[in-house]
């Protein structure tokens, strides 16, 4: 009978092993699907006026993005399978490749919006400054384990820092938006591996006070003679945007939209700013879709993006290892910031950057990148269960 019992007691640890091994994140699989195809509906509602008229092809930009989606799906699906500590072996040359490609971009770089920024080999049309994202995601995490709980000095927490900013100044150059990202991502990922928090909240403060007096301090450096008036025009015409309407004219189209969106919005596809606004189905996306879908709609996207972000924050939470829990909190603080950002553009909160909204803007290479992001995370969950 003790023979049988035993014989029981392995068949169930061995059930137990193969219900963790068949673990599958589904919340977080079905949340990002979801969010991709909406993204695909309001992408196509916001660029169909504009694709027909430039390149006689309605669905020319929604083909292209529903493509990329579909290849997403299937690299979020894959690196899913592919153990997370593998990137830790791999870092090294992945960072080295991000970040010679972003220099190469200054050679042989194809301009966009007056700013080489992307880089096309093999007939393949990228931006490297999104590998750079993840590079640094991955440099991050495997230093922030390697101090480990030893992570507490200024020099060891500026050796770290340094993996984010010098990427981070490089691209300044070209992409501003992107630099900030970065050095968002590198400033809150070693807030959180460190326990000296002294510095970073000095640096919090700092920031909150520049952002209230920008404006104020501006007009000074302006008044004195330190500084030309085109040289703070980005800041003043964030400040006044009607005072600046050739260079605010995407901003002021934005606002207008979400103004006349009401609670629920004109309706799918009845958007008129988009027949203004260059290039809606990009930075701007989020003011169409409180345009036509309103207040009620704002707010559920904005919510779900909290739910994607609160199942990351899971993950990290309870990953079997620091360096898992690390890149998974790299990841949510990246989505965090652009959906942060993005809205913060849209509603004039802040100075327009140029940052995308995370699956529903616009872009090919943003959108790959973002699912490979979410098979890592995927994996992480994978072999949390596994242990």
């Amino acid at each position: 009978m003790d023979k049988a019992v035993s014989q029981k007691t392995i068949a169930d640890n061995v059930s137990v092993e193969k219900k963790k091994t068949n673990f599958f994140d589904y919340s977080l699989l079905f949340i990002v699907l979801f969010v991709t195809g909406f993204g695909l509906v309001m992408m196509y509602s916001a660029s169909g006026y504009t694709a027909q008229n430039r390149l006689s092809d309605a669905l020319y930009f929604f083909k292209r993005q529903a493509l990329f989606a579909a290849i997403g799906v299937l690299v979020m699906l894959v690196t899913s399978f592919f153990n997370y500590h593998n990137y830790g072996k791999l870092v090294m040359l992945f960072y080295a490749i991000a970040v010679a490609l972003t220099i190469l971009t200054f050679v042989i770089g194809q301009a966009s919006h007056g700013s080489a920024r992307w880089i096309a080999i093999a007939g393949i049309r990228f931006q490297p400054s999104e590998l750079v994202k993840i590079a640094v995601i991955l440099a991050v995490a495997v230093q922030v384990t390697h101090y480990g709980a030893r992570l507490k000095t200024f020099k060891q927490e500026a050796s770290v820092f340094l993996w984010g900013l010098f990427p981070a100044v490089i691209i300044a150059k070209t992409n501003l938006s992107t630099a900030i990202i970065i050095m968002g991502i590198t400033f809150f990922m070693l807030f959180i591996g460190t326990r000296n928090y002294r510095g970073f909240l000095f640096l919090g403060i700092l920031g909150v006070l520049a952002y209230i007096f920008a404006f104020p301090f501006a007009r000074f450096i302006s008044a004195v003679g330190l500084l030309h008036d085109y040289q703070l025009r980005r800041i003043f015409a964030w400040k006044n945007p009607m005072d600046y309407p050739d260079d605010t004219f995407q901003t002021l189209q934005g606002l207008y939209a979400i103004g006349s969106g009401g609670i629920f919005g004109k309706g799918l596809g009845q958007s008129i700013q988009k027949f203004l606004m260059p290039e809606a189905q990009n930075d701007m996306i989020f003011t169409i879709i409180c345009e036509e879908l309103g207040l009620f709609g704002a707010i559920s996207l904005i919510l779900i993006y909290g739910f994607l972000i609160y199942r990351l924050f899971d993950i990290a939470r309870n990953a079997s290892d620091l360096f898992g829990s690390m890149l998974t909190a790299g990841i949510m603080i990246h989505i965090s910031l652009q959906v942060i950002l993005n809205i913060a553009v849209a509603s004039n909160a802040i100075p327009n950057t140029g940052v995308t909204l995370p699956f529903v803007s616009y872009g090919g290479t943003s959108l790959l990148l973002l699912m490979f992001e979410m098979g890592i995370a995927l994996n992480v969950s994978r072999c949390t269960h596994l242990s």
